[in-house]
């Protein structure tokens, strides 16, 4: 580990009895300070860092030093969509009159926030295709599971209890399962083709098979090979006709954004990543955004609360007003699902996914998904010759590849993304989709300029050249980063989570 002074840990830089701070002796406390119940006190001092003002400035800074992000350099994360986050969206977001508000405030006081809410909620339905829609969940699984409770309650209230299963593609996102499994739901996997797509004859099987006990299919659309789905429009039928509902995975929505809905391909549920496809950052546990969306007659089932535009009456005398159009709070009816969370969602992550939205306008935000998929097969057929492209033709808006082409050399997809490090880049997903044993999903995004990717074409391709000329060079990558490569399995298995720990190890 290469440490200077300012990497080491905060614990290792104490000096016993410094402090970062000066108060008067006469300062009395007792006027500012509550006395702790005896069973909430420690019963013996906090093991904290004594540290002066400028060591700890300075040590958290340099620490900051090592983050990366999209305002650091290209950050091409195979279906994350880790886009450019303006700062005019960090600036509204942190506006006082929107930071300063209180969830519990009444409806009147806080109308301009309510209709942003508003305003956003008719916006994602736009692009969408569908009717109506809740920002109330706060991830993208979240927004998962709330869409099949939606689809299960929409099953129940048909008195059709047997609809328990759940079809998912091979290619799925893990999370696909997963949702289904915590809404009490049996997943069946759907197989897919060699190129990737879902084999609609084995889905024709299964519907035969279990067809009335189908709740529904989740699919992502362009999957996670980043191909859109040709039949999509035949699958969609072929589970409408079963008796299910389509549920559509929005993590890939940026490739379709302004170029086509789900809604008009036949789902009927969705969910959207805001802190992907909209701009706002995500990354290190949130704060996410999973806005769900249904067609409609599934409105009802929503969960609460929910925003509605209104108009107020008002018997005013003389020449005043009798009308205001204003936003109530709606808790819903018995067929909605409740609350999923506290209050309204993130927020904050709306704000900014607003602010992107009124920054693009209908015009340009029509060109998200054609520069993604131009940027990314722009990097496809520039890298094919050196990296293994498992499935020809068009991708979308990521591809994936298996790993380096000559697989002589021994070094992996892992190395590749080791070795990127030190050149300044972070690296794509690796060893994802499962369809692959060595995968290598890139996703560009909209944002980038062919100047930055053509540079890191040509940091690919020189680490190509690397893996065939100094593969141990590779191999015990990276040798420019603050901590070199570590045991991944050692660190999941027996985690050192505090310093006093380490010590103690």
């Amino acid at each position: 580990m290469n440490r200077t002074l300012y990497g080491n840990l905060i614990f290792e830089l104490s000096k016993k009895g410094r402090k970062g701070y000066s108060l008067p002796q006469d300062y009395d406390r007792t006027h500012t300070t509550a006395e702790l119940p005896a069973a909430l006190r420690r019963k013996e001092a906090a093991r904290l860092p004594e540290c002066d003002e400028l060591t700890v400035v300075r040590h958290y800074t340099n620490l900051s030093h090592n983050n990366f992000g999209v305002n650091d350099g290209f950050y091409p994360l195979g279906s994350c969509t880790m886009k450019y986050n303006p700062v005019i969206n960090e600036e509204i977001a942190g506006m006082k009159a929107f930071a300063g508000l209180h969830p519990l405030q009444p409806a009147v006081t806080c109308q301009g926030a309510l209709e942003v809410y508003y305003n956003l909620q008719e916006s994602l339905a736009e692009l969408a295709g569908l009717k109506e829609f809740t920002l109330n969940p706060c991830a993208g699984a979240h927004g998962e599971l709330t869409g099949l409770m939606v689809i299960r309650a929409y099953h129940e209230s048909r008195k059709d209890a047997a609809r328990t299963k759940v079809l998912i593609p091979d290619s799925a996102h893990g999370t696909n399962p997963a949702s289904a499994a915590v809404c009490g739901l049996e997943v069946v996997e759907v197989k897919s083709l060699a190129d990737g797509t879902v084999d609609v004859e084995h889905l024709r099987e299964l519907l035969n098979e279990m067809g009335s006990e189908v709740a529904a299919m989740m699919m992502t659309n362009p999957n996670t090979l980043g191909i859109f789905e040709p039949r999509v429009l035949e699958i969609t039928e072929l589970v409408h006709k079963a008796g299910g509902l389509m549920y559509y995975d929005g993590a890939n929505l940026n490739a379709l954004l302004g170029e086509c809905r789900p809604g008009d391909m036949g789902f009927d549920v969705m969910h959207i990543n805001l802190h992907k496809t909209f701009s706002t950052p995500h990354g290190g546990g949130g704060p996410g955004s999973g806005p769900v969306g249904v067609r409609e007659g599934l409105e009802q089932f929503l969960p609460t609360p929910r925003v509605k535009k209104v108009v107020v009456n008002y018997d005013i005398p003389e020449d005043g007003p009798t009308e205001w159009e204003g936003f109530i709070v709606d808790w819903g009816t018995d067929s909605s699902l409740g609350s999923i969370g506290n209050f309204f969602g993130n927020f904050g992550v709306m704000l900014k996914a607003y602010a992107y939205i009124l920054s693009l306008g209908s015009e340009n935000i029509k060109k998200v998904g054609p520069l993604a998929t131009l940027n990314a097969n722009y990097i496809k057929e520039s890298l094919k010759g050196e990296y293994l492209l498992p499935i020809k033709g068009l991708c979308k808006h990521e591809v994936v590849f298996d790993g380096l082409v000559d697989k002589t050399t021994g070094v992996t997809t892992m190395d590749v993304a080791k070795r990127l490090l030190d050149y300044g880049y972070h690296a794509p997903t690796i060893y994802f989709p499962l369809l692959f044993h060595e995968s290598l999903m890139i996703e560009p995004t909209e944002n980038e300029s062919k100047e930055t990717i053509d540079a890191f074409i040509a940091v690919m391709r020189k680490i190509a050249e690397e893996a065939k000329t100094d593969p141990e060079l590779v191999k015990t990558a990276p040798h420019n980063t603050p901590i070199g490569r570590v045991d991944d399995v050692l660190a999941a298995k027996q985690p050192v989570t505090t310093y006093w720990k380490s010590l103690e190890v």
